[in-house]
């Protein structure tokens, strides 16, 4: 049996759920499909997480996005979220995974996935919008001993790590707020980053707190370093003073993460030689007529380009498109 359904959202991020509320103002009821929980991407966020934007740079569906501080934290905006999507009543289908999208030959689409049951499941619909963000896709190093269990790409909280000697692998906000989550508790903390110097990107109010545990010693920090090999009490280190190795028990890799492409090609959206998804800035719209992308699944360069700050407007541009072509 398939469900037919004007729009089909692939994903229930913030940027899923703002599309999802702007095509129900414009007269459309889509069905949002999400493979784990509302604002799953958020929800793997480290526990005590603040956001570099301040809340109403967040908001969708004009509902007022208030915190307790000047920037809000993993936990309020799982909240706002969840009620967002509540308030405006989304239909969302949690733990659904869609595995393909095939276009008919009269332009529609059929979706196949599986439930957290592993049952099969068909939808049909005549536009598909993908907001699948990104937090699955870790950008992997590609090096001897990454798949240990002692290595992480992923940082929820320091607890863990009590009196542990812990390798952060990266420079950006993700590695610092580890790094001093990790030195409060009592880890032994060591950053090795590429850089020849701190990631500019630093939040601000942070880096002169971080730079002031690297100048004691509180923490170590490792420039125009790389990460050549893991092994299971040590790791090689290639700096500029050549190949050294660093007494170690745990590896956090933050280096980042990437959109999935190839769920974007098996549907038949060509990827410019640049390497990013061919679509209409000015509708969201891909080569593929009737799929739109919304959310960092449409950054060109880097993930962290598009954020939920510009992200949550894509659904305006995809409801005028729709809505012209319903009323059209």
């Amino acid at each position: 049996m398939q469900s037919f359904h004007h729009t089909i959202i692939i994903g229930a991020g913030p940027c899923g759920l703002a599309a999802a509320i702007e095509l129900k103002r414009a007269g459309i009821t889509p069905l949002v499909i999400e493979k784990r929980n509302i604002a799953h991407s958020i929800s793997q966020y480290p526990t005590y997480m603040h956001f570099f934007s301040s809340p109403e740079l967040l908001e969708i569906g004009d509902i007022p996005f208030t915190t307790a501080h000047e920037k809000p934290s993993r936990i309020e905006a799982l909240h706002y979220y969840r009620t967002a999507a509540q308030r405006h009543q989304v239909n969302i289908l949690p733990y659904v995974g869609i595995n393909a999208i095939q276009r008919q030959a009269d332009g529609s689409f059929v979706l196949e996935g599986t439930d957290r049951f592993d049952e099969r499941l068909s939808f049909s619909c005549s536009n598909v919008v993908i907001a699948t963000g990104y937090f699955d896709h870790p950008n992997i190093l590609g090096i001897p001993g990454e798949n240990m269990d002692k290595v992480s790409h992923f940082f929820r909280e320091a607890h863990p790590y009590v009196g542990m000697k812990v390798a952060i692998i990266g420079g950006s906000n993700s590695a610092i707020d580890a790094a001093l989550e990790l030195e409060r508790v009592g880890a032994e903390v060591t950053v090795i980053y590429r850089g020849d110097g701190y990631y500019p990107g630093i939040k601000p109010w942070v880096r002169p707190l971080f730079e002031g545990k690297v100048a004691k010693g509180s923490i170590g920090m490792l420039f125009n370093s790389n990460v050549t090999e893991i092994h299971p009490r040590h790791l090689v280190v290639k700096g500029p003073e050549g190949l050294t190795e660093l007494a170690n028990d745990f590896v956090l890799a933050l280096t980042g993460f990437h959109p999935d492409r190839s769920f974007l090609t098996a549907a038949g959206v060509t990827i410019e030689p640049e390497g990013y998804p061919t679509f209409n800035e000015e509708t969201m719209e891909t080569n593929v007529p009737g799929i739109f992308l919304a959310g960092v699944v449409a950054s060109r360069r880097e993930a962290n380009e598009i954020f939920i700050e510009s992200g949550r407007f894509h659904g305006v541009k995809i409801a005028a498109l729709l809505a012209q072509r319903s009323n059209g």
